[in-house]
């Protein structure tokens, strides 16, 4: 790979590195960083993309928040947390979890938690809620649903 680059250049690598994933203002920024250009540069180069719809960042948002819910099972509370991490902004944060449906959600989560409950092979029945419930938050689902999920299933199993 070469140092230096032309705006032309760091346009059409760039261009193809926003074409086939979504991305955030930031990434672009610390990708054109690491192409070593200046300020004025990537500010021209920003302007450039999101001028011809390479960069928007309500649609990154949305397809985040979309997938990481789809595909990696993500709860809400981890979903906001990543993108605010990314400095999208609390409008746009709303907006992308509209995407996810509350029938869509619950199903996810329910799914997930009996699949985990399963899954978790201990017989202490305080260190199972432990896991159980420190998994399920770690993925981001808000607490009262885990927590009321926890009692659910532990009824479940003694009924």
């Amino acid at each position: 790979m070469k140092d230096v680059f032309s705006i032309k250049e760091a346009i059409q690598k760039i261009e193809y590195f926003c074409s086939y994933q979504e991305r955030c203002h930031e990434e672009v920024v610390a990708k054109l960083r690491s192409m070593k250009m200046d300020s004025d540069e990537i500010d021209q180069i920003m302007v450039h993309l999101i001028a011809s719809n390479f960069l928007n960042e309500e649609r990154f948002a949305c397809s985040f928040a979309r997938g990481k819910h789809r595909i990696k099972h993500w709860g809400k509370i981890r979903i906001i947390n990543e993108l605010k991490y990314k400095n999208i902004s609390q409008t746009l944060i709303n907006t992308a979890l509209q995407e996810i449906t509350p029938e869509e959600y619950a199903m996810t989560f329910h799914a997930l938690a009996e699949r985990h409950w399963e899954s978790i092979r201990e017989t202490n029945a305080l260190k199972k809620r432990k896991k159980f419930c420190d998994y399920m938050l770690r993925r981001g689902f808000e607490s009262n649903l885990v927590y009321d999920k926890v009692k659910e299933l532990e009824k479940l199993a003694h009924g």
